[in-house]
This record gives structure tokens, sequence and C-alpha cells, in this order.
């Protein structure tokens, strides 16, 4: 899921509100579940994503009831752009739900300030093992040596292409081996000004776009110990340059105005883009697409130095101030079990977390070649943050804004970037 820029203010607000069996399976908690209690409790559970989860946690929610019959859930979906708000003002009242989706982004805030249960003893008691999902994902969710979720879905990033205008001009498919001088060659050939169809958007697109190419270009976006940027590296510059040059340079891709104006995800679902960078999320949405349905694959993004692609997921995370910790823990831990992931697969919606999990998304859509994402993994790059990402992420669409209209190099953005990038960085506590 992409990330949403979380405001100084709400982190602020929070800030000073004080806010404090077999493996993994959904077995009773070893003396912290309810299993034997006859009391009857209710639980908030919350997240996003509207219609297209609908069906997924209601199946969930009712298969976590079956076992555990005293333990009602009262699932609270808010539309994306409102989910953060809602949460900013749940945390500075302490009254966060008992269990609910987390992203990278603000994960290390929200842990810092006392808002998430640390869930390490909880973990070993009931041995749920780790390593049932990718490594990236789990390091994602822990902060100062201590686990605070369970990796719910990941998504990669992968070029998703219209066959019928690679048909229409005699281009091969893809087949994963290109590098980015042969992506540029392909979409030269596609781009056909006359006919309004471009072989990319270069979307001004952080998860989807540049974070990709810096990484393939052996930089990264922020360094390990979380105090410098890397934009202002050649590395990094080489990175931004890549998307720019699509557009100034090459001309294989509509203007930022243009991209303004429509989005680069409706221009390819129209059929005036060839080719569109993007996430694994994007199945379920084309596969629903009346024109595109039958026309839309994906290949694996393009190679530089090496072979790289940004990897995000969601977890399941659980308040501090839960009124009914055994409680949440038993469903926090069931949502994460292999058996909760299995349903969550047959959806199609996202690809699970859960290893050997993700065959079955796979398979959801068999007319694309889903296994991209999943291969993916194994170079992948964990998603960048820092304790307060948003100080710094919110600058990027600022800054690089005028490298993608042509008003300055990719360079000089770059390094305008870094350097308020390290400013934030610095003071950070």
């Amino acid at each position: 899921m992409k990330k949403m820029l979380i405001s100084m203010l709400a982190i602020t607000t929070i800030i000073a509100a004080g806010c404090s069996s077999s493996p993994n399976e959904a077995a009773p908690a070893q003396g912290q579940g309810n299993a034997t209690s006859t009391e009857t409790v209710e639980l908030s559970f919350s997240s996003w994503g509207g219609s297209a989860y609908k069906e997924t946690n209601d199946l969930l929610i009712q298969a976590f009831t079956a076992k555990h019959p005293n333990i009602k859930v009262k699932i609270e979906d808010t539309p994306n752009k409102q989910y953060w708000q809602k949460m900013e003002a749940a945390a500075s009242g302490e009254n966060l739900p008992d269990v609910f989706w987390m992203n990278g982004p603000r994960f290390a805030s929200y842990a810092a300030n006392g808002m998430l249960k640390p869930l390490d003893d909880l973990i070993k008691q009931d041995n749920v093992d780790l390593k049932n999902y990718p490594e990236s994902l789990v390091k994602l969710y822990n902060y100062n040596g201590k686990q605070y979720a369970i990796p719910k879905d990941f998504d990669t990033i992968g070029v998703w292409y219209n066959k019928a205008l690679f048909d229409a001009k005699g281009v091969p498919y893809p087949d994963g081996s290109w590098n980015w001088e042969q992506f540029v060659d392909t979409a030269k050939k596609l781009t056909d000004p006359a006919k309004g169809v471009w072989g990319v958007a270069a979307a001004l697109d952080s998860q989807g776009g540049y974070y990709n190419t810096i990484y393939q270009s052996g930089g990264n976006v922020i360094s390990d110990d979380k105090k410098k940027s890397g934009y202002d590296s050649p590395e990094g510059i080489a990175g931004i340059k890549f998307w720019t040059d699509l557009i100034n340079v090459h001309k294989v891709s509509p203007t930022l105005a243009q991209m303004t104006d429509t989005e680069p995800l409706d221009m390819f679902q129209s059929g005036k883009v060839a080719m569109l960078w993007e996430g694994s999320w994007n199945a379920t949405t084309f596969a629903k697409n009346d024109y595109l349905k039958d026309k839309v694959d994906v290949a694996p993004l393009p190679k530089n130095k090496q072979q790289s692609v940004v990897i995000h997921g969601l977890g399941y995370a659980m308040s501090a101030k839960s009124q009914h910790p055994k409680e949440a823990w038993e469903l926090l831990k069931f949502l994460g079990s292999k058996e909760a992931m299995d349903i969550h697969a047959k959806t199609g919606v996202a690809i699970p977390a859960f290893n050997g999990t993700q065959d079955v998304w796979v398979k959801s859509f068999p007319n694309m070649k889903l296994q991209i994402f999943i291969d993916e993994v194994k170079y992948a790059k964990p998603y960048p943050v820092s304790k307060y990402t948003s100080k710094w992420s919110s600058l990027e669409q600022e800054i690089l804004n005028k490298a993608w209209a042509g008003q300055v190099s990719a360079e000089e953005a770059a390094k305008q970037l870094a350097a308020k990038m390290n400013e934030a960085l610095a003071a950070e506590k």
C-alpha cells in the first residue's frame, strides 16, 4: 500500500498526549488467551481499503470468532485518506483500536511514543516463528530491538504493460532480463505521438518509481543508521535522472503537467500509456478493468548496476492501552497465522506475508505473471524510513517536482533534497 504523509502537527499532538500449538497457528495462548473464560468481550479492529477488503476482513473475523465465540470483534474500516487522521485523534485521546493496521512510514513514531504494545514476550510465549515472514518485513516493524507488529501482507513493484499496444508495434513482451537502456529503447518503440500513446508514464512516485532506481544504481535513500540522506550521492542522482530523462530527454512519457491533469494510472487503464511501474496491489484493479483485463501483464523491473526493488507491507499492531490485551493478542496472533493468510490469499487483494501462502494469491489471477512479485523478494530493499519519516518525505515531491518539470536538473534537485533531509534527520532524537 502506498504511504500517506502524516502532518507534523499531528505528530506533535500525539507526542504531547504522552501516549505512552504449532508456530503461529491460532491455538489458544498459554496463559494469555481467553480460551477458558466465559466472559464476552468486544475488540475493535481497524483497517482501510474499503470494499476491496470488506470481504477479506469479514471472512477473517468469522473464522476467528468461530474459534473464540466469547470474543466479539467490531470491524472499523476507514477510507484510506482518512485512516491516519482517525488514528492520530485516537492516539491523542489514548483510545487507539485494540488491533489495527500499521505501515512503515508511521511505525517508528508510534512505537517511540509508547502507543504500540511490544510483542516479544507474547511471541516467545506462544512460539510464533517470525521466520515465517520475509525478513525485511519483520525488521520494518522492529524498533530499538523490540517487535511491535506481525507482518500482514507485502508489495513489490513491477512493470505493468499493455500487450495490445506491444502487439500493435510488433514489440516483444519483456522477459525480465532487461536493463535500463533496453527499457528506454522499448519505451521509444511504443511511443506514438500521432495516436497520443506514450511508452511509459514517468510518475513522480517514490515507492513505485525513484526509490527503486536509486537502489538499482547501488545507492540508498537513507543510511542504515538513519542519519544521512543518500539523495546527493552519484547513485542517488542517477536514480532521479532516470525518470526526468524519460520526460525531458527521451520524450517517451507525458509531461508532469499532463500527468497532473490525468493520473498515470488512469492513462494506463485507458490505453494511453503502454508501461507503468506500479505495485502488486493493482492486480485486482486491472483484472476488473473492462478495457485492460485481457490485455495486461507484468514484468520484473529492469536493472542497472544491480537488480533491486522496494518492498513494503502492512503489519498487525496492538494498542499499548488496550483494555483487553489477552484477547487482543489472540486476535492479532490469528490474523498473522497461516490459516488467516490462506483466507487472505484467496481473495486476491494483496500478497499475504506468511511464507508458503503466496502461491494462492499468484493463482488468483492466472492470466498475469504475478510470480514476479514474489521472486523479487530475494533482492528487495526495505522501504526507507526513519523515526519521523514525514519530516523529510513531505519534501520529496515539493523539491523533485521542479526536476520532473524540467525547471532544474536532477542533480540540483537531488542535492537540495539531501540538504533538507539531513536537517530533518539531525533533529530526530
